[in-house]
């Protein structure tokens, strides 16, 4: 996207946000029925979106992960502070710039979650790995793929390997670190809970280490980790949000963090994603049955629920009945606190893609 474009829908969404401003922490209802209905929520808008995925007329755009450099990186011979991944749950795995434009498309398979990770290092080379739950036929379990940060000229992610497991439909999947490890969450449709030690081996090759299993009880997906207090969440769709320990050693045990509840969670409760805003650190989730994305503060001793925020029309258009979604604080390219990206189940034109939210209308809107 030219840059005096996307400038243009920043100013648009700035615009309309200041005339909510002064009703930003009260939260607006927008009724309907059906598909496309929207609940009570803080509203905010997107800046901007990616193209449609390229399955036309599907259920297909799922979930997305959230990558910044501190420096400048080669993606595909472009050069960007960063990217997007998202997944086509129907055909493989997109990455995209912060101007929301395609860099790279991979023709991977049914990938469902993804999720990426820093701090792996293969043939002595330090590398950025993603991870993302794979349902195809035949190779069902973790596709893991790395990106080389230092790469130049056609330096894109690449397929790395995969781990394999037990699990019939690999559904929800997150990173987590703790200490120097890092720990592959995998969720199944029918509640399976796996969890691993990645690493590279003397060849280079993924190593994965099975640490932990447990069953969630039914259908779940969305998962997140929060290393800063050694904890994992998950969403079991019909039942409600879960907190357990990212240590493996916390076996099954867990605490309900929220029931699904009219107003706050409604079923489906699908994705989930962490951000660190500073010293405080917050847990958004997506309320799918009602096209809304409850967010609790998780740095106290105990999740403090903020309330909720929807994404309304404005430079593009709003959001509804998301499967997934992801966060990032801080600097994230033209983005000076953190990005906030959200699979769009209806889009305006076309097909499911997915939609950029600055952080800072988020937090405005809650009164964060």
């Amino acid at each position: 996207m030219p840059t005096f474009r996307f400038a243009a829908r920043l100013t648009a969404a700035a615009s309309i946000l200041s005339l909510l401003a002064a009703c930003a922490t009260h939260e607006v209802d927008f009724q309907g029925e059906g598909e496309g209905f929207v609940g009570q929520g803080a509203p905010v808008m997107a800046v901007l979106e990616t193209p449609s995925v390229g399955t036309v007329g599907d259920d297909a755009a799922d979930d997305p992960a959230v990558w910044a450099s501190a420096t400048p990186v080669t993606v595909m011979g472009r050069q960007t502070s960063g990217f997007v991944a998202g997944t086509d749950k129907k055909s493989g795995l997109y990455i995209y710039g912060f101007d929301g434009q395609m860099l790279q498309f991979m023709p991977q398979g049914l990938l469902n979650n993804v999720d990426v990770a820093e701090g792996l290092s293969v043939a002595g080379r330090p590398q950025l790995v993603l991870g993302a739950s794979d349902r195809t036929p035949g190779k069902t379990g973790v596709a893991l793929y790395l990106f080389d940060p230092a790469g130049t000229g056609d330096n894109g992610v690449r397929y790395w390997g995969s781990i394999a497991t037990d699990v019939v439909e690999p559904y929800g999947f997150c990173f987590g670190r703790r200490g120097d490890e890092i720990h592959a969450v995998l969720v199944g449709h029918e509640g399976e809970l796996r969890q691993f030690v990645l690493t590279a081996d003397p060849a280079g090759a993924p190593a994965a280490r099975e640490v932990r299993r447990a069953e969630i009880g039914s259908i779940s997906e969305g998962c997140a980790a929060d290393e800063g207090a050694d904890a994992l969440y998950v969403n079991e769709e019909n039942v409600g949000l879960w907190r357990y320990g990212l240590d493996p050693a916390s076996g099954a045990a867990r605490t309900l963090v929220q029931p699904v509840a009219p107003g706050v969670l409604v079923a489906d409760a699908e994705g989930l994603t962490t951000l660190a805003d500073g010293q405080a650190r917050y847990l958004i989730g997506s309320s799918q049955g009602d096209s809304t994305f409850p967010v609790w503060r998780i740095d106290g001793a105990a999740p403090e629920y903020k309330g909720r925020f929807v994404v309304v029309d404005g430079a593009v258009d709003g959001v509804t009945g998301t499967d997934g979604l992801a966060a990032l604080g801080g600097p994230v390219g033209p983005f000076p606190e953190g990005l906030v990206v959200i699979q769009d189940d209806v889009n305006d034109v076309g097909t499911q893609n997915f939609k950029y939210v600055d952080w800072r209308a988020i937090r405005t809107a809650l009164g964060l």
